[in-house]
This record gives C-alpha cells, structure tokens and sequence, in this order.
C-alpha cells in the first residue's frame, strides 16, 4: 500500500465518512482507514433536522427511518406526551435511522465523491506534519493530513493528546428489542444514575438504553434498568433482545476549556474531540458539523481555523450544558418541567425546538420567560 494522500482519516463513522465525503468533492485525495464499519452503534440513532440539513446534499442515498411523531417524557409517575408536528404535512424534526445502515450510507457516499477505503484495523500510526504514517495489517497509509474520527477510545487521540479520563465518559447500555417499532420515543428521567432513559424506534426494531456516568455506574445496572423498562413497557412477542454497551463521550466544563482538539496538520472531530452534548449524549450532529469544519481548514491550509470554528460554534455551548447538567437532572427541575409540558403548549413547541436542534441553551433562559411558566424559568435560571 504505497499511495501517499492529502488526507488521511481514521474512523469510519459518520464523522469520518462525512469528512471524506466533503474533503474528496472538495478535490483533496482522501484515504478513510477503519476495519470494522459499517456495524451497528447503541445510540438511539436519532438525526436532529439541524443534522438533516447538513446531509441535505446526499438525502437521496440515505437509508430508511422513522419520523418520530410523539415524545413521551416522565419523571415519578408523571408523564407528558409532545407532538413533533405541528399539523397535517409538517414534518417531525426527529428521524430515527439504523446505525448500522446509515453509517453505511455515509461511507458509500465518500467512495462515491472519490475517497478511498482502506478496510484495514489501524494498529498505530507516527510521523508529523507532512508525513503521517498510519499503520495497519495490510501496511502503512501515508499522508500530508491527519484526521482522528476514532471514536470516544481514539488511538489518534491517545498519540497526540490525551485520552479521556473515566471521569469525563459516559456509558451507555441497552438493548434492540427486534420485532417491535412505533412513531414515539419515550425519554424516562432517572435517578440511579442522575439521567434518563431512552426508547427510540427503528424500522425493525426498538433500541432501549440507559445512560450513567462512567465514574458512577457500571454496565450491568444500566442493562438491569433497561431490561426492566422493557419488561414493564413493551408487549411480550417472543422477539430476541440484543444487548448493547459503548462509552460516550461526555466532558465536564474543565475538560472542554483545556481541549486541545488540533496541531499541526493534524485534527480531532466527532466524538474523538469529545463533541457530544453532555445533556443529552447526543453527538451526531456535531459530528457532521465538525467534519465541516475540518474540511474548510486542510482546504484552506490553517489548522487554527478549525480551533476557532469549534470554540465558536460547538465547544461555548457544550461547557454551559456541561455546567447546568448536574441540576438539570435533578428531581426538582425534572418534575417541573414535565409538569409544564403537560399543560403549556409553548413549553412543548420549546422542547420540539430543543429535539430538532434549533433552541440553544445559552438561547433558553430568555424563551422561557416569555411563556408564562414562571416557575420553571426561575428553576433554569438557577441551574
């Protein structure tokens, strides 16, 4: 393997995919390493219309998904149901697609711009500006760019950064549930681990999981909680249940102000920059977006470029959600706010904005006050 590329990308994500797509249709000579794609992710795989928007361009060659049309959330017994649409042909800004097919579609969307694949696991990688070499099993990859889309383990990162700390993970555990699908999510707030739990549909099946600190959970009592939601909540059909446990990103305040996320010629994106809201723990769009983000950068030859795009438009965000998360998921400001979105339609077309990904956090503190919903807004206020 003697091809020497502009750009080299490990993973094969959708941060990686997207970033070869982006960077091949840009003209650059793209080398995308990752051995084990496409393969099935626990996430809920839920794409925000903010994410949409992005993937606008290849729509057309992404694979089937649910259109959510109700999210259930509920905390101590009470519940509220939020209609994602707002009348007959609207749209829900929430879809919900298999990892498995939609990272695939990602992929064979950048071989298609002119990104090569190289199916190979990488086993380490040296050099520097100008002269990355990537090692696999099938030989090296050379290239004048780097880019980390490795995921929350990154070797990329392990060799030019640091890695995250147990502290600043999250983990997230579940199960598929095959032969059960719907239009509705449910998101249950939970209180061991401070957080939630979430059941999105697919098109064959049901992805349930449970999302805890790394440093305060473990695993098996994600599953544990899981499994009993899915037992209380789910009709008995006789379908398997796949279990499911990845880390996930997910940085404190501290972490995100000293995040070194590029070098020279050398970049992190996606979950590999540790780009996930710490709230939610959703990180598909940022994925997309930091890609890019990257791509205007090695077009452009300025790596501080891709610094300052991320500190602007992701990382400002992510440190004031990381400061709030703590109380967000506290048992007073949960009960209120499913208490205002069982009464207050402005509540809800707040938390449909939030679900599509066009309300703000920093944004929220103002809106609220304008709903009548004083209460809540002074609970947020206080976060």
């Amino acid at each position: 393997m003697a091809n020497h590329f502009d750009v080299a990308i490990v993973g094969a994500g959708p941060a990686g995919s997207w970033a070869a797509y982006c960077l091949a249709s840009a003209g650059a000579r793209v080398a995308v390493i990752d051995g084990s794609h496409p393969r099935e992710k626990p996430c809920g795989g839920g794409l925000s219309a903010r994410a949409m928007e992005l993937l606008r361009p290849v729509a057309a060659s992404l694979p089937g998904t649910v259109r959510a049309t109700v999210a259930a959330f509920s905390t101590a017994g009470e519940m509220a149901a939020v209609p994602l649409h707002s009348g007959a042909g609207s749209t829900s800004p929430l879809a919900i697609a298999s990892r498995r097919a939609f990272d695939a579609a990602l992929l064979d969307v950048a071989q298609a711009a002119g990104a090569q694949l190289v199916p190979r696991r990488v086993t380490e990688l040296n050099g520097s500006a100008g002269a990355w070499r990537v090692h696999t099993g099938n030989g090296p990859v050379t290239a004048d760019w780097l880019v980390g889309a490795d995921g929350a383990n990154s070797l990329v990162r392990r060799r030019l950064g640091t890695a995250f700390s147990r502290h600043d993970l999250s983990i997230a555990s579940g199960y598929y549930v095959d032969g059960q699908t719907g239009t509705r999510i449910d998101i249950e707030f939970t209180d061991l681990p401070p957080g939630y739990l979430w059941s999105f549909p697919r098109l064959d099946h049901l992805a349930v999981g449970v999302c805890g600190q790394a440093d305060e959970t473990s695993s098996s009592q994600l599953q544990d909680a899981a499994r009993r939601w899915i037992l209380e909540h789910t009709a008995s059909t006789g379908g398997s249940l796949t279990r499911y446990s990845w880390p996930i990103p997910t940085l404190s305040e501290r972490t995100l102000a000293r995040e070194q996320p590029c070098g020279s010629r050398w970049l992190l994106i996606g979950d590999a920059a540790g780009l996930v809201d710490p709230i939610t723990r959703e990180g598909i769009f940022f994925a997309l977006q930091s890609a890019e983000f990257a791509t205007h950068s090695i077009m452009s030859g300025h790596t501080s470029m891709y610094a300052g795009l991320l500190e602007k438009q992701i990382y400002s965000e992510l440190r004031y959600a990381s400061r709030m998360k703590a109380q967000f998921f506290g048992p007073s400001f949960r009960a209120l706010l499913v208490s205002a979105l069982r009464r207050s339609d402005r509540i809800s077309a707040i938390m449909v904005d939030l679900i599509a990904g066009r309300q703000t956090y920093r944004g929220l503190r103002r809106r609220l006050l304008t709903t009548g919903e004083l209460r809540l807004a002074w609970a947020y206020l206080r976060l």
